[in-house]
This record gives structure tokens, sequence and C-alpha cells, in this order.
């Protein structure tokens, strides 16, 4: 886990370079939770094929960009990706370097580049909060951490949206657009498309992406939580080629930029989603 800690330090070293206030443990821009161990068993068996390092902890990256309004400074706007991968992997052609430049570095880019532009302006009403998860690729226990000690009240948490997987234009779709999981189920993409955002529907409900990343964990917590992505079911997912060579590098900055005003928008608006009837994921029944 030694490349998880190194993206989240590289990331927490960007945030305080943008001079944005620390959301993690100690004053530092990292928290850092223990993995279950053993892990489960299903899990433990899917990690075999990976390399066998020590896997105790996960580390997430958090900063926090406080809001100005006396009232709207109470409510937040999360932006989120994921830092991890699965490092070294099952060789194909002698690689086997697994590096996850779609799988997230894309999405990461994305939050850093958010963070930059909204740093750089006017500060926002609305406190916005910059987080990069651990552990997403081992089922999302990043996430858990930060929803167990969340750096700001999850009620105050307004809307989620996580950046996955946006290295890649996706044929399915308009040219130029990103797609939102479960856009259905609430108010908040079309709103942000009214306001500019290059969103439309997910064009693939059958691969069930509302429920496979970072979001649905918050989903299920009542928040507002989406995916912004364009994975277009490249077969180099999860394998050593998904790397910076196979990256439409042009397309990716434009999708990026496409969401700096729609997500300022957000950030300064009164507006707030709204999960529509039966949008609202429900957590399992207990057994």
């Amino acid at each position: 886990m030694r490349d998880e800690y190194l993206a989240a330090l590289y990331v927490a070293s960007q945030f305080q370079g943008l001079g944005l206030e620390p959301g993690g443990q100690n004053g530092t821009y990292i928290q850092k939770a223990a993995l279950p161990d053993p892990l489960p068993p299903r899990l433990a068996k899917h990690m075999e094929q990976y390399e066998n390092v020590p896997r105790k902890e996960t580390w997430n990256a958090i900063a926090i960009l406080r809001g100005t309004d006396a009232t709207l400074k109470n409510e937040v706007i999360l932006l989120t990706a994921h830092l991890d991968h699965l490092g070294i992997c099952p060789a194909v052609n002698g690689d086997n370097i697994c590096n996850g430049a779609d799988d997230d570095a894309s999405g990461t880019s994305a939050v850093l580049a958010l963070a930059r532009a909204m740093a750089a302006a006017k500060p926002p009403k609305r406190t916005v909060v910059f987080a990069c998860f651990g552990s997403e690729e081992m089922g999302g226990f990043g996430n858990h951490a930060f929803l167990e000690h969340p750096p700001v009240p999850l009620e105050e948490i307004v809307a989620n949206l996580e950046f996955e997987m946006i290295g890649r234009p996706d044929p399915a779709v308009p040219a130029g657009d990103l797609w939102l999981t479960g856009f259905d189920r609430s108010t908040l993409g079309p709103e942000l498309a009214k306001h500019g955002a290059h969103l439309v529907n997910d064009p693939h409900p059958t691969e069930n992406f509302f429920r496979r990343s970072d979001n649905y964990a918050l989903a299920l917590k009542g928040i507002i939580a989406h995916t912004v992505s364009s994975f277009n079911l490249h077969t180099d997912y999860h394998r050593p080629s998904d790397d910076i060579a196979h990256l439409d590098i042009p397309y990716m900055a434009q999708a990026i930029a496409s969401m700096i005003g729609p997500v300022n928008w957000l950030a300064n608006t009164d507006w707030k989603p709204a999960w529509n009837p039966g949008g609202k994921p429900e957590p399992a029944p207990a057994k």
C-alpha cells in the first residue's frame, strides 16, 4: 500500500500549495484509517492476484475551502475521486504495473484542477471540501473512513460529485459530453446541465455504475451523491494498458474545464438538490 500512501502525500502537497485548509487528522491533509484485519475472505481471495504486500491501512487526502456567506458557509459541496489503484498485477505482454491512468488518476486530476481554479477565484459562498479517497478498489474503505470521521458534519453536505474515469471520450454520448451515474435519481444532474455542465444520463445502465464508485456510500447516508464519468467500457480497465499513453489528454482537459463553471455556480447558489421519488438508495436490510 506504499503506492497509495505516496499518492495521498502528493495530493496533500498540492492542496497545501494552494493554501487550502487541512481537512485530515491533527491539522494535516491526510486521514489515515486501519483496514480490517484480517481482510474479509472474499476480498482477500480477490487480492491474491496482485502483489503480496501488507495491506493494513488506507489514506485519504482532504482539504477545505471555507465559504464566506454567513448562512451558506454551513452548506458543503463535496468534490471527490479515488487516488488508489491496483499496483503490481498479473503481467500482460511483460508489463505488470497497473497504472490506473484513467481509473482514477483522471478523476484525481479533475479534483486537483477544480481545487486550483476555486482557490484562485473569489471565495465561494458555500464551503467546498476536496477529498481523494484511498482503497476504493478494495471496497471503498477510504470513503468509509471519511464517513466515520468527516471533516464537516455529514448533514451539512448538500451534494457530492465523484469524478471517475474521465480520461477518454465515450462515443455512446454526444461528443464532448460527460455522463452522470444515477442521473434520474435526483435533481442535481439536470440542474447542473441547465448551468452549462455537459452532463447527460449514464448510457450504460446495465453496468450499475451508480453503485460502483465512492458516491454510493455517501448516497446511502442520504447525501445527494453521483459520479461524473466518460468510461467507454474500454478493455484496458484494470489492466497494465490503462496508462497515460492511452489517455485522450485534450478531451480530459476540456471535460474538466467544462465543469468549473457549473461547480462554481453550485458553490455560490442557495439552490439545493433533492432526491426524485424512488431515487434515494436504501441500505440493505440487516441479516
